[in-house]
């Protein structure tokens, strides 16, 4: 009689929990869309010319190409009327040219004309050099950088002593400043930081400015003497030559550039102890 086999022992096992794998999706780059909105253009340089008219299709005399970087070749542009694109081979049918006027140096150019703001803004050689968009956020920064560099070149004015103001003053003015008071000097000094605020600092850190104007100030009191051919100075007191100008330079900033030598640092001293 067989044996009988034992029964086969049931092992379980634990319910192996389903991992899902997500795979991610690669996010296809969005093409920047076109905002729509009024637009204004303006001459650059702070032209304003009642009118001007600049190019609006290619020819000969005015080239108006744009290079296309992915297809690697030029493409011809034009302003048509009834067109949505300014690109040449994008446009089909008959074409009624038109005019790209600046009024006062300015053109205006409403949201519906989409493909002159488009032949404006992205495609003509003139943009950057003749004409720029209006930014209303960079207009802003550049205001603000405008009002900084005032503040500060009124706060420098403001703590110049006379003898700098002079100096500064009389590269703007010239001789007239020998006539002035000092109140009329701080006066002038500080719209002249107020217009110029650039030229205002770059001569008020300048120290050949001061120089310069010592050796005038020296020739006027006569400490000095420049000879009628402007070539030569001299001690007023003993006619003892003092420098000769080198050809074709400026002399009092000749004499500037002395007074930083060797032995000009004396003169320079011996100067400024008579002009006090």
């Amino acid at each position: 009689m067989a044996a009988k086999k034992a029964p086969a022992k049931k092992v379980e096992v634990a319910p192996q929990q389903e991992v899902v794998v997500e795979t991610p999706t690669k996010k296809q780059p969005t093409k920047p869309s076109w905002e729509i909105k009024d637009r204004v253009y303006y001459l650059k340089g702070n032209k304003s010319p009642l009118t001007l008219t600049i190019p609006g299709k290619h020819t000969k005399k005015h080239s108006l190409l744009y290079f296309d970087p992915k297809s690697g070749r030029q493409r011809e542009i034009r302003y048509a009327t009834n067109q949505d694109s300014p690109l040449v081979d994008e446009q089909k049918g008959e074409c009624t040219l038109g005019h790209i006027r600046f009024m006062d140096g300015s053109l205006k150019v409403g949201k519906e004309q989409k493909n002159l703001q488009l032949l404006l803004s992205l495609y003509h050689p003139l943009k950057g050099k003749l004409y720029d968009e209006f930014n209303a956020v960079e207009q802003a920064e550049d205001d603000l950088d405008i009002l900084l560099l005032k503040n500060d070149a009124v706060n420098a004015a403001r703590n110049i002593d006379i003898d700098q103001a002079e100096a500064i003053m009389r590269v703007e003015i010239g001789s007239e400043v020998s006539k002035m008071s000092s109140k009329e000097l701080k006066r002038d000094l500080l719209m002249f930081a107020t217009r110029n605020p650039a030229l205002f600092i770059e001569l008020a850190n300048d120290e050949n400015v001061h120089l310069r104007n010592v050796a005038i100030r020296a020739q006027e009191a006569g400490i000095v003497v420049l000879s009628q051919d402007q070539r030569t100075f001299t001690w007023g007191s003993n006619g003892r030559k003092l420098m000769t100008v080198p050809f074709d330079e400026n002399p009092y900033s000749a004499m500037a550039a002395y007074f930083k030598t060797d032995e000009g640092v004396e003169v320079f001293r011996s100067v400024e102890k008579n002009l006090d």
